[in-house]
């Protein structure tokens, strides 16, 4: 930026400029910048574009200029489309074609079909059932979803101030600091019942009013970006793509509280967050936006960041603001409260990512406005990571109340190879699992508690019939116990007595009470442990053995996986009456466990086989059944 804006008229100046010199761009290619595209070659692509239009001696623009010099290409690093299924992906405007799985070869036919000559290139669009998408929103993945705090994700150069200021950026910022009192504010806040996305859904309003009360002159606004469920990327992909909406949203709350100083802490696995925060706020502190008397007034602010060596217990509130200050991340017993004595042990305001992303649509629109979306306990949109065995993975964001069914399978395709819908463990360690008979339960904090889950960061892991869900449960427990930071006994020891019988009845060896076991472990762990983490350490266990009991007691009385997942439990025999005798399959079997003549049965030496499956996979007849 030229010069460092010192009012608020030059803010108005700034903004309405570059939003003429957007408009100008007479075509833009949004290339997905996002980390997922971006590992599958997507800025090779950019750069790639970049040369090819120069080369056609077309006005090419990959920066916005403060004053338009007539029609120009745009080329745009932007953040994730959220179809990662389909990645690399590009967006080319104004037509709103979206060009699915882009490689380096497809850059010149792009440049030359589209950007010289308007045409739409077919074999690159998104297709279903017989079905050409050209635009991206009529694409069933983006149709069914409603976009707020992923809005301009995919749309605007992810890389620059000057766009998010082209699209009204700061607009809410500069209504906070001119407009409103910190009263008004959080007023609005709270009238609007924001509850956090971080997975508690605490209201935000009554957060930053507690705050506020406090007497002390140092307060803190801290930002969680740490995001540690797998599978879950939301956050990442907010700071990915859209960097200054989520720095807004940290400045009004510093605002409203009275507070001087943000710490965002994310975790040191998102390279590219903390590369994109890194310019997001030193682009601001350049323009003025950040730093001492913001905009002529008396309001100071200035954020910094904080890298986490990626400890899942860090997602708790005490346990980030100690990693902060330096020392071990590790809950501490409350109260006090993160609102009393939080960071440097000052009065905070904790939020997630998504929830400060929220905030400057919500002075921009009004509270009722945001109301009006959503149920009304639970209100606004989240903000989803869609993985497993579904047919389209990716990041999506629906209305709170949206059911399980039309994320599932109105967005989400359904199952991948048709299989069957068997389950989706949601908020990710610490939720739960929801079955078939719960697809239309509506996806909000408070449906979700009812049915023993919870909504958490927005993790949603889908599974099909070939999921094992006693190996679920033991896969979740093992992540949990390797993360518990040892403070207290409870989650501590008992997450590895309960990862040790979960570890034996996978393995074949379960013994009659191990489930009994389980039940009295898990309720003593939730009932005793120090943190909100260790509290909820033992849900995937509770909701598997729940809605999944007889799975559990297939493996310890039958010794048998009813999803032929547990390599111990499962065994492969030769039909003898399919079996042609081309001995096809003991030339496969690595261990030599197949043996028989030509042109008859086959037999399989299950004290040699290591049920690695190559025989089945390789038998032309079928012959081989797992059993």
């Amino acid at each position: 930026m030229e010069n460092k804006i010192r009012d608020r008229a030059a803010l108005c100046a700034e903004r309405n400029a570059y939003a003429d010199s957007f408009m100008h761009e007479k075509k833009k290619i949004l290339v997905c910048g996002g980390t997922g595209c971006v590992a599958g070659g997507s800025l090779d692509i950019y750069a790639r574009l970049i040369e090819l239009i120069k080369e056609k001696g077309l006005n090419c623009e990959v920066e916005l200029a403060h004053e338009p010099h007539g029609d120009t290409v745009g080329v745009k690093k932007s953040g994730c489309h959220g179809f990662c299924e389909m990645g690399p992906l590009v967006r080319i405007e104004p037509f709103g074609y979206l060009y699915t799985k882009v490689q380096l070869s497809d850059c010149e036919e792009i440049v030359e079909k589209t950007i010289v000559n308007d045409e739409h290139i077919e074999r690159l669009a998104y297709k279903k059932d017989g079905v050409v998408y050209k635009e991206q929103e009529n694409i069933p993945f983006y149709k069914k979803q409603t976009r707020l705090v992923l809005e301009h994700c995919g749309h605007i150069d992810a890389t620059s101030i000057k766009e998010y200021l082209a699209i009204g950026g700061y607009q809410a910022f500069e209504k906070a600091l001119f407009d409103m009192t910190p009263e008004d504010i959080i007023n609005e806040i709270t009238e609007s019942n924001l509850r956090g996305r971080g997975g508690g859904g605490f209201p935000t309003g009554r957060k930053w009013a507690q705050v506020a009360r406090q007497k002390s002159p140092i307060k803190y606004i801290v930002c969680n970006g740490d995001e540690g469920d797998p599978g879950a990327f939301m956050d990442r992909s907010v700071m990915e793509g859209d960097p200054h909406k989520m720095l807004e949203g940290m400045m009004i709350a510093g605002i409203a509280t009275g507070a001087k100083e943000g710490y965002i802490y994310v975790r040191a696995e998102y390279p590219l967050a903390v590369e994109r925060l890194r310019t997001a706020i030193a682009q601001a502190e350049e323009a003025g936006l950040l730093g001492d008397n913001i905009l002529g007034t008396e309001f100071s602010f200035r954020i910094h960041i904080n890298r986490g060596a990626g400890a899942f217990v860090c997602g708790e509130g005490s346990a980030l603001t100690a990693s902060i200050e330096g020392k071990r991340g590790m809950p501490r017993v409350k109260p006090p409260r993160t609102v009393e004595h939080g960071l440097f042990d000052q009065p905070t305001v904790l939020n997630n990512v998504e929830t400060f992303a929220n905030v400057p649509q919500i002075i921009i629109k009004g509270a009722a406005w945001y109301k009006s979306i959503g149920p009304e306990n639970s209100p606004g949109t989240k903000a989803f990571a869609l993985t497993g065995n579904i047919s389209n993975t990716g990041l999506i964001e629906v209305p709170m109340g949206t059911t399980l069914r039309e994320v599932i399978f109105d967005i989400g395709g359904g199952m991948r190879g048709g299989k069957e819908f068997k389950a989706v463990q949601i908020g990710g360690p610490s939720g739960g699992c929801l079955t078939p008979d719960m697809l239309d339960l509506p996806l909000d904090f408070d449906s979700l508690k009812k049915a023993g889950a919870m909504i958490g960061s927005g993790g949603l892991v889908v599974m099909d019939s070939s999921t094992c869900m006693v190996e679920v449960a033991r896969f979740f427990m093992n992540f949990t116990q390797n993360e518990s930071c040892g403070k207290c006994v409870p989650c501590r020891e008992g997450t590895k007595r309960m990862l040790e019988i979960l570890e034996r009845i996978v393995a074949g060896n379960g013994q009659d009470g191990d489930i009994e076991l389980l039940d009295e472990l898990a309720e003593t762990i939730s009932a005793t442990a120090l943190c909100g983490l260790g509290k909820t350490a033992a849900s995937p266990v509770i909701s598997t053995l729940k809605y999944f009991r007889d799975e559990y007691e297939a493996h310890i009385y039958d010794k048998k996986c009813p999803a032929g997942a547990c390599k111990k439990l499962i065994s492969y025999q030769i039909d003898p009456e399919l079996c042609k005798g081309c001995s096809k399959c003991a030339r496969n079997c690595p261990v030599g466990a197949i043996s028989g003549e030509i042109k008859s049965p086959f037999k399989i030496d299950a004290a040699k086989c290591i049920k690695c499956g190559a025989c089945a996979s390789s038998c032309n007849f079928k012959a081989i059944k797992q059993i």
